[in-house]
């Protein structure tokens, strides 16, 4: 199946396009490049053999999009591109519903001009806000707490809109929990520009002696080490999550959201010992006061994804830490940092 990722030299997007590609499909990715590099293609090229073809293009082009829909006989889109730092977003509204909803918008006109009604959707675990209950399922309450959260909480709510306008649309929406780990090669990985606005590779940056030390907001939360815990998936879990999606909607139409988690929560300094564990040395660290907005503990209730898309995360922690630092090791060996 030929099948287009937006945002598809982003951190999800590449790896995506390997498992997809090692499946057998064909993949075409379109980025604007904001929070991503053009030498992912390479790599990936050295991962799987296949030059695949790349669309330089920002996601509201809806011209550009109706062009590459057609041209590349696209039968389903994996749709990743869109803003998504919490923070950032409460600095720049306009700019996030610029970009995630309008850009979602844009999308499906040019997929509804062309016929093309299968779509899978990057969604966020951020739609649920604060928890009334753990482990986070499907049923809970969504009540998004920032602009990027309730970007994403309302493009839901219009791509359920648009399901139930159409009943030839099938569409899944992922709520990822916490994405970390690299590609087994070590040649992919998260490498985001600026300062991470995640754990994993803030902790990466500081192992590689980037950055002097971690920041560790709030050591006074209800937890067994006073640190906030979170449920974090593997990159490659989060991938084959994916094509399970896609393999989902060849039997299904209609709209449903899926939560993409282990099921299993981690605090940041339990974080920090596995990744001491993988580095082989000690990550210095010192306790800020806790961000405005965060929360205590947060993690998935994965079964909805294990009972409707046959998936299940398998990877373990201290293969995410040490996926992670393999691509840290290669990104300074490369002089990429």
């Amino acid at each position: 199946m030929n099948i287009l990722l937006t945002g598809g030299t982003g951190y999800i997007g590449s790896h995506t396009a390997a498992i997809l590609l090692e499946l057998g499909h064909q993949v075409i990715l379109l980025d604007n490049l904001s929070n991503s590099n053009s030498n992912v293609l390479a790599k990936l090229k050295t991962i799987t053999g296949y030059q695949i073809p790349f669309v330089h293009s920002d996601v509201r082009d809806t011209q550009t999009l109706q062009d590459v829909l057609k041209s590349h006989d696209i039968k389903a889109v994996i749709h990743f591109a869109g803003l998504k730092a919490v923070g950032e977003s409460t600095e720049q509204p306009i700019t996030y519903y610029s970009n995630n909803i309008q850009g979602t918008i844009s999308l499906l006109q040019a997929m509804q001009a062309t016929s093309i009604k299968t779509l899978v959707f990057s969604s966020s675990a951020t739609v649920y806000g604060e928890p009334h209950y753990l482990p986070l399922d499907e049923k809970h309450p969504t009540h998004a707490t920032n602009p990027y959260g309730r970007s994403k909480l309302h493009i839901e709510e219009i791509l359920s809109d648009v399901a139930q306008s159409d009943p030839e649309w099938r569409i899944i929406s992922l709520r990822y929990f916490n994405p970390v780990g690299a590609h087994p090669s070590g040649l992919i990985g998260e490498n985001p520009q600026g300062i991470p606005n995640n754990l994993m590779p803030y902790i990466a940056q500081v192992a590689s002696r980037q950055r002097s030390q971690l920041n560790v907001f709030g050591n006074d939360y209800p937890t067994p080490d006073g640190t906030g815990i979170r449920d974090y998936i593997h990159i490659m879990d989060l991938a084959s999550g994916h094509a399970a999606a896609l393999d989902y909607l060849k039997m299904q139409s209609g709209y449903i959201a899926i939560n993409l988690g282990t099921g299993q929560g981690y605090s940041v300094l339990e974080m920090v010992k596995a990744y001491e564990h993988a580095c082989g040395h000690e990550i210095p660290y010192s306790i800020a006061p806790r961000r405005s907005g965060d929360i205590a503990i947060c993690y998935a209730n994965p079964a909805l994804a294990y009972d409707l898309l046959n998936w299940q995360a398998s990877y373990t922690l201290d293969a995410m830490c040490a996926s992670t630092w393999k691509f840290q090791q290669m990104l300074h060996q490369n002089n990429t940092i």
